[in-house]
């Protein structure tokens, strides 16, 4: 069966309360057995007690953890000749965006023992300060890519 063609991307739809792609697609992914309205609440719930925690507007801490969890370079294995080696590539700035979600929603759900709002909170809050697990998931991605910077000739 040939293909059929290339597949559009389709825009992010914005959230509702500050008009934000990025925002939306985080909502999108925090949101479980299509239950928006549960993930939005969640969501601002989360943002408004990180923005009360480090006095800022809630959408700025929202932005800083993202810049902060968002990946430069990353490894992919390339094989060469019968070896599979690391190699570092640059992060489009699509992936980044959803490397950083995915990152800091998992480690969100991995702490235990208090709503999501605050774990999520306390996610931000952590990578707003460049620290917490996201963060070190970020910085451990950079380390990888720097040990293997010998093999980035093998970039394609």
């Amino acid at each position: 069966m040939p293909r059929k063609g290339h597949v559009k991307k389709r825009q992010a739809t914005p959230d509702t309360k500050f008009g934000s792609p990025a925002l939306g697609k985080f909502i999108n992914s925090l949101m479980r057995k299509g239950k928006k309205s549960v993930a939005e609440r969640i969501m601002y719930n989360a943002l408004d007690i990180a923005g009360e925690k480090l006095q800022t507007e809630p959408f700025e801490v929202f932005k800083k953890a993202m810049e902060n969890v968002r990946p430069l370079v990353e490894v992919r294995p390339r094989r060469v000749g019968g070896a599979t080696y690391q190699v570092p590539v640059e992060v489009p700035a699509e992936r980044a965006q959803v490397l950083s979600i995915r990152w800091i929603l998992n480690y969100s759900r991995s702490k235990k023992g208090m709503p999501m709002a605050e774990r999520l909170a306390r996610e931000f809050m952590d990578a707003c300060k460049n620290e917490g697990a996201s963060i070190k998931k970020k910085e451990d991605t950079h380390k990888m890519a720097e040990a293997n910077r010998a093999f980035a000739h093998y970039r394609w």
